[in-house]
């Protein structure tokens, strides 16, 4: 009989991303097991084509009815990739062995609040497969998946001609305002470059992506809000370059091994969450040097300090050299 595994990671998009290498390790180093993974309802997009996932199993209102569903799979192991009060549940709940992801809070506490740096270094992909380490899985080396599925193929003819011979993503997304550049920062790079510009964001980003659009048109095509996640996915892949704030496009980007310019505000890639493995050309860019930075590991929708200087002071001719070494 198969062993049967239970994945766990409920939230968000770059952290489900960041999980991929272990379902593909799991499941190429061990093609006899059978995966499941639980996340919440809002997040089936990102999983519902990857090749190596059996079933996925949605968390909606009740996660006691989600915990009776699962009793009935007969799990062997759980591997709890968030590592929650969520997951204490549901792990308590199905009472099989579990391995679960170290979040590190006392280093990232001890770096966001009192600049003192005790990290590992490595990416916290590699943390994540050390959960599979009692099995003997390693890391494979090919990096992030995601997988889009046909319907959600954006098709590049229904671009305008200009784009269609190459283009430059600029990724406006960020769960909160200190992971993203003020507009006046957009406005003046799309004032130094001439080259073809799709601004992809959620619904949050419209207001944002709505100013620029109204001080500058032509050469930038404005998808914030407007398309599914693997819809603006399938936009990145085929970008020539992509410039994004700490954020899930940003690992989708290094699962298609694009060249990546990410922009960090009062996060820090010191947390562990920087492109993994994306190509060789790509760069983050960060002020270094101020005493509030990093202030928090997700971020804030205002400056604590007032002065917003992590993003503030970010040089925007880099952005302009970059793009221009790489378009």
């Amino acid at each position: 009989m198969k062993k049967k595994f239970l994945v766990i990671r409920f939230s968000s998009i770059g952290d489900i991303v960041l999980t991929s290498p272990v379902v593909r390790c799991l499941k190429n180093q061990f093609p006899e097991v059978e995966i499941h993974y639980l996340t919440k309802r809002r997040n089936l997009d990102l999983l519902e084509a990857n090749p190596y996932i059996d079933k996925i199993h949605l968390f909606g209102d009740s996660l006691s009815d989600t915990i009776q569903e699962l009793k009935t799979e007969k799990f062997d192991y759980v591997i709890d990739l968030h590592n929650n009060l969520r997951s204490l549940r549901v792990k308590c709940g199905l009472k099989v062995k579990s391995y679960s992801f170290n979040k590190l809070n006392i280093p990232k506490l001890l770096l966001t609040k009192f600049r003192i740096n005790i990290m590992p270094e490595g990416h916290i992909v590699d943390r994540n497969l050390q959960t599979l380490s009692h099995f003997g899985i390693v890391n494979d080396g090919n990096g992030l998946d995601h997988f889009i599925p046909d319907e959600d193929e954006f098709p590049l003819s229904q671009l305008p001609h200009g784009f269609q011979d190459g283009y430059l993503v600029l990724v406006l997304a960020g769960t909160y305002s200190t992971k993203r550049m003020p507009v006046e920062k957009y406005r003046s790079l799309i004032a130094e470059m001439q080259f073809p510009i799709i601004l992809l964001g959620g619904k949050s980003e419209r207001p944002m992506a709505a100013r620029i659009m109204d001080w500058r048109i032509g050469n930038v095509i404005d998808f914030t809000g407007k398309l599914r996640i693997n819809q603006s996915a399938s936009l990145v892949k085929n970008a020539r370059l992509v410039i994004s704030n700490d954020t899930g496009l940003m690992h989708i980007a290094a699962a298609y091994r694009k060249k990546i310019l990410s922009v960090w505000g009062n996060t820090s890639p010191e947390l562990g969450m920087y492109p993994y493995m994306p190509e060789k050309a790509s760069e983050i860019l960060e002020v270094k040097g101020l005493t509030c930075r990093p202030c928090s590991k997700l971020g804030y929708h205002k400056c604590p300090k007032k002065h917003f200087r992590c993003m503030n002071d970010i040089p925007e001719e880099r952005i302009v050299e970059w793009v221009k070494r790489g378009f």
